[in-house]
């Protein structure tokens, strides 16, 4: 009985394990994915819910800008953006030099403390840009991946102690230090709320204060981690020069980066990231993914070897067959404007999604583009080609956004309509570019692309601040404290350049648009056509700009309509069993307002 017993248990193990690894190489997005509402938060913008921990002038130590700091305090939350502090004026080096110098203090704690924010307005999934340590403001320069940067959490100088009695090689020793507990605290309160949660992957490059790069800097060439970088040339000890030279992100010695081969980086840099993924997605080691993240978001993910994602797909759906990973895929071509098509990475044995800025882009040319614009049929016909090209199923997942962190915000989008999504948003190159927030005429075409990535095939995305009407250039621009509606903040006057501006720009929380965002995630929740349903072009108008198209899953139907005109459309006739559920300002029943929309809910 005993033998037979164990024979049947291998048996089960065996169909378990192949079962496992059927869905590991199958391809299929998590389901949940989507269901998914993303929102993404830049940590430390977004609130500072712990002043103890803010960072000091020495936690800046090995980010750039690399000159030594004279003076320097934390950045008041509530201050005019462009406004030099005292501090930064003394170095004479001008708004964009001082602007990475700046830290709000944002940190975990006050991402625990707006949960209930954001589960009010529906997200469900959000995305974090990377939490470990490092010593920049946006943490893609990391000095480990094993821990959450100190300055997150709420012991800053007793995590610190706790790395001093690790050997980071070996992950028998690490500890989880005080922001480590506060990030598995918060993935708790994430799923006690039903709100899926991943972090930024960099597996690209690191920074300069990464542990393995200093000690193959001391050692040398005879160093085990010498392999693991693109090292150029070695510091000789005999001078006073520090001839210590490797390869860099982009050219960017800030940013070193690992050396790749046909499959990635050498096996001992895996073996270092597995150990990491491990750590954060099982944090407890018990086999249950629970108490860890949901999935990774992906960074340079083309600048890597496509056979080293392959590899990390069977990682981590080994141990989370439910993880959701998401690459960074976009500029093929930045200066003649042409996107990545993404359809490598999606077929099934690398990514489940990818960031789609080819929706982004696609949307921004019919909705908003002054220059350049797209016809109706030439969008639908685009909107299509993704489809295609990546397959429905999967673009059902992807997360669809209108912005990020890498680009200008949604509302200067709109403000600046001459613009493609990336471009020409630069104020050190185009000082022409609105700085404004959107005005009250514009918000009508805001709302309406909004409205369009709501009802479209896809997972909609919101990068923080965008729900209440936050306005920026691009990078470091569109990288502002949120705004929370208990802090009373200065007024925007200043400029990067020159005199002040004659209109200043109240800085508050648009709540109409609060209100929108809240109504359009509500709708999508309780819409399985929205969430699942199929996509059919309808109408398609070059004449009029107004477009319409059909959504089916099993028995809800709906329709969407939008008219990208500025001037009002009779409304398309609709069938008799639709009703009307939510329209745009100036629209009604017999008519389309000016970038007007409408989506009606056939009847059951």
């Amino acid at each position: 009985m005993e033998k037979f017993q164990k024979k049947r248990n291998l048996v089960t193990l065996l169909i378990l394990g192949l079962s496992i690894t059927n869905h590991v190489t199958s391809g299929t997005p998590p389901d949940w994915s989507k269901d998914a509402i993303w929102y993404q938060i830049f940590p430390e913008r977004f609130n500072n819910g712990d002043r103890s921990n803010d960072p000091t002038k020495e936690t800046l130590e090995g980010t750039w800008p690399f000159e030594p700091i004279k003076s320097w305090k934390i950045s008041p939350w509530e201050s005019d953006w462009y406004k030099m502090q005292p501090w930064e004026s003394e170095n004479g080096m001008g708004f964009y030099f001082n602007a990475q110098r700046r830290r709000y203090g944002g940190d975990i704690q006050g991402i625990l403390n707006k949960l209930d924010y954001l589960k009010k307005i529906g997200i469900n999934a959000i995305y974090l840009n990377p939490i470990f340590e490092s010593p920049s403001l946006h943490k893609y320069g990391a000095t480990m991946f094993h821990h959450i940067d100190n300055n997150f959490g709420p012991d800053p100088e007793g995590d610190e102690k706790m790395w001093q009695k690790e050997d980071p090689s070996s992950p028998k020793t690490w500890q989880w230090t005080s922001a480590d507990k506060l990030f598995l605290k918060l993935i708790r309160e994430c799923h006690s709320r039903d709100i899926k949660i991943i972090i930024d992957g960099v597996f690209n490059h690191v920074g300069i204060n990464f542990w393995a790069l200093q000690k193959a800097k001391v050692n040398g060439p005879s160093s085990k981690y010498a392999d693991w970088f693109d090292i150029k040339e070695w510091d000789n000890p005999n001078t006073p020069k520090d001839e210590f030279n490797y390869q860099g992100w982009s050219g960017f010695k800030g940013l070193p980066v690992f050396k790749h081969g046909k499959t990635g980086p050498t096996e001992a840099v895996k073996e270092y990231f597995r150990s990491v993924i491990k750590r954060w997605m099982d944090p407890n080691s018990d086999g249950d993914p629970s108490d860890g993240i949901d999935g990774w978001r992906l960074d340079v993910a083309a600048e890597v070897p496509i056979g080293f994602w392959r590899e990390f797909r069977d990682w981590t759906k080994t141990i989370n067959p439910n993880a959701y990973l998401t690459g960074e895929i976009w500029w093929e071509d930045y200066k003649n404007i042409k996107l990545k098509n993404a359809a490598t990475w999606l077929k099934g044995d690398t990514f489940d999604a990818v960031m789609n800025y080819r929706f982004a882009d696609t949307a921004y040319q019919f909705f908003n583009q002054s220059k350049g614009t797209l016809s109706a049929s030439d969008f639908t016909r685009e909107i299509i080609k993704i489809h295609t090209d990546y397959g429905y199923d999967v673009c059902l997942g992807l997360q669809n956004l209108l912005g990020s962190h890498d680009t200008q915000r949604l509302g200067s989008m709109i403000e600046n309509p001459e613009h493609r999504l990336d471009h020409g948003a630069n104020l050190k190159r185009n000082r022409n570019y609105s700085i404004n927030p959107v005005s009250h005429n514009n918000q009508r075409r805001l709302m309406q692309i909004v409205a369009f990535q709501f009802f479209s095939p896809g997972a909609p995305f919101i990068y923080y601040g965008d729900e209440v009407g936050m306005w920026g250039a691009d990078d470091p621009d569109c990288r502002k404290p949120m705004i929370w509606p208990d802090i009373n903040y200065e007024n925007e006057s200043a400029t990067p350049f020159g005199p002040s501006r004659e209109n200043v720009s109240e800085v508050k929380q648009n709540e109409s648009l609060l209100n929108f965002y809240t109504q359009l995630c509500s709708i999508r929740k309780r819409s399985s056509a929205l969430k699942r349903g199929d996509f059919k072009i309808i109408l398609a108008d070059n004449n009029s700009r107004v477009i319409a198209f059909k959504r089916k899953y099993q028995k809800d139907t709906c329709i969407a309509i939008f008219n990208a005109s500025n001037r009002p459309a009779p409304m398309p006739i609709i069938e008799k069993d639709f009703d009307l559920l939510f329209r745009s300002e100036h629209t009604s029943l017999k008519r389309l307002g000016d970038y007007g929309f409408a989506l009606f809910i056939k009847k059951i």
